[in-house]
C-alpha cells in the first residue's frame, strides 16, 4: 500500500532539518506507526537507522546505548545527519532517563534526529513528563479516520463505521470470519496480553479482558459500575473496575466518559459511558455480519453512535478538551465537549428521526452550549466524520 497519512509529511518536514527536540510518536498498535517511520526513512535523504524494542524478553538501558553508538558511527562515517529511530521504546527499562542523558551529550558530537514510537499512552506520557520535559514534541498517530480508509481502501462510509479502518485488516475484509479473528487474535489479544499488562500492575488480568468484552457488548451506553459488578465474575470493587477502564484508555481501547456536571465536582462512581476507540474492536467481537448489522437499526444506531464517540476521543486532545456525556431523568445528551468555558453539546441520529429534547433540556439548564446535530436533518454523517473534529468547533 502506498497511501501515505498526513502525520508522515508532517513528520518528514520536522524531520529533515536540524531539530532541538526529540520527536515522539504515539497511538494504538497497527495504526501504521512503524510505517510512517519507514517512509520517512527512506524519503528523508539522509542515514537512517530503525530498532524496535518490541521483543518478548525485557530490554534495558544497553539496548538503547548501542543504538545511539551505531547512529553516532553512520554520522561520523558519512559526515552528514543521521536520523534514529526507537520503536516501541515505552517497553526498555529506564528509557526515559537514559535517552535524556545521551540527548545531552549531543551537543559535542554529530547532528543526531531522533524520532521515538510508543503504543501506550500511560508509559510514554509518564516518561516524557519525568525525565524529557522540555525536549520532546509529540505527535499522535490515530484510528484510522473515514477518509483515509476511503482515500487508501474505497470504503463506503457503511463500511467505514463496521470495520472500524484498521489498515492491515482491510485485506480480509472480505471474508468477514477471518477479519474477525485477525482483529481478535493479532489486535485485540495482543494489546490486553502484552501492553496493557506491561503498563501498571493488573492483579485479575481475566477480569480485564472480560471487562473489554463487555465494553464492546454495550458500545454507546450507559453502565453503572453496580450492573458491571453483577456481570463480572470476580469483579473485585468500583474503584477496580474504573482503573481498568482507565488502562483501557491508556493503550487506546475504550473510554468510560464521565457525566457532565459544570462548575461543581463530578459526583464520583457517576455511570460511564462506554465507548471504543475503533469499531473493528466491537464487530470483530459480535456474532452480526455486516449485512445483519445494517439490517438491525437499533444495533447500527449504537455503531453510528460510538463512530462518533470515538471520533471526538481520539481527534481531541485530551489537556484542551473533555468528552463527557449529559443525563438528567430520561433526557440525555451522547456527547458534551467543554474546553474552559466553552461547552459544545452533541447530539447523534443514525435514521431519520430528528428528535431533540435532550438537547432542549440541556441548553435551557445550560444557555451558553452550542448544540451539534449530526445524523438526521443535522449534519450528514459524511459530512461530520470529513472534517477534523475541531472544525464543527466554532
Amino acid at each position: 500500500m502506498n497511501y501515505k497519512r498526513p502525520l508522515q509529511l508532517t513528520l518528514l518536514a520536522d524531520l529533515s532539518s536540524p531539530t532541538p527536540v526529540i520527536h515522539v510518536m504515539i497511538g494504538p498498535r497497527q495504526v501504521g506507526k512503524t510505517t510512517i517511520a519507514r517512509q520517512i526513512q527512506e524519503e528523508i535523504g539522509i542515514p537512517g537507522i530503525y530498532a524496535s524494542a518490541d521483543s518478548p524478553v525485557p530490554l534495558d538501558a544497553a539496548w538503547i546505548e548501542t543504538q545511539w553508538r551505531r547512529a553516532v558511527g553512520e554520522a561520523t562515517a558519512s559526515g552528514t545527519p543521521v536520523l534514529l529511530i526507537l520503536d516501541e521504546l515505552q517497553k526498555v527499562r529506564g528509557w526515559s532517563e537514559t535517552l535524556k542523558s545521551l540527548w545531552d551529550s549531543r551537543a559535542a558530537g554529530p547532528d543526531i534526529r531522533v524520532l521515538i514510537l510508543g503504543s501506550s499512552a500511560l508509559m510514554m506520557q509518564e516518561g516524557l513528563t519525568e525525565s524529557l520535559a522540555g525536549r520532546f514534541f509529540l505527535h499522535r498517530c490515530r484510528h484510522w479516520e473515514y477518509q483515509e480508509c476511503q482515500a487508501a481502501f474505497g470504503w463506503s462510509l457503511e463500511q467505514w463505521i463496521f470495520f472500524g479502518g484498521y489498515p492491515g485488516a482491510a485485506a480480509f475484509t472480505d471474508n468477514e470470519t477471518n477479519w474477525k479473528r485477525y482483529i481478535a487474535d493479532s489486535l485485540i489479544e495482543t494489546v490486553l496480553a502484552r501492553d496493557v499488562l506491561q503498563m501498571s500492575k493488573v492483579a485479575k488480568p481475566v477480569l480485564l479482558r472480560h471487562l473489554f468484552a463487555l465494553a464492546a457488548t454495550l458500545p454507546a451506553q450507559c453502565v453503572s459500575y453496580t450492573k458491571m459488578l453483577g456481570q463480572l465474575h470476580d469483579a473485585g470493587n468500583t474503584t477496580t473496575l474504573a482503573h481498568y477502564l482507565k488502562l483501557l484508555e491508556s493503550a487506546f481501547l475504550a473510554s468510560g466518559l464521565e457525566l457532565f456536571s459544570q462548575g461543581v465536582q463530578r459526583k464520583r462512581g457517576s455511570s460511564p459511558k462506554l465507548v471504543l476507540w475503533n469499531n473493528a474492536l466491537i464487530n470483530a467481537l459480535s456474532t452480526r455480519s455486516f449485512a445483519d448489522s445494517i439490517a438491525d437499526t437499533i444495533w447500527w444506531g449504537r455503531l453510528v453512535e460510538n463512530a462518533v464517540g470515538a471520533h471526538l476521543c481520539n481527534s481531541l486532545n485530551s489537556v484542551e478538551y473533555s468528552v463527557t456525556y449529559w443525563r438528567e431523568g430520561d433526557y440525555e445528551v451522547d456527547y458534551v465537549i467543554s474546553r474552559g468555558r466553552d461547552v459544545w453539546a452533541i447530539e447523534v441520529k443514525s435514521g431519520s428521526s430528528g428528535r431533540t429534547a435532550g438537547l432542549t433540556r440541556f441548553r435551557s439548564r445550560y444557555p451558553d452550549a452550542k448544540a451539534l446535530l449530526v445524523g438526521a436533518q443535522g449534519i450528514p454523517l459524511a459530512e461530520f466524520f470529513s472534517k477534523p473534529v475541531g472544525a464543527w468547533l466554532v
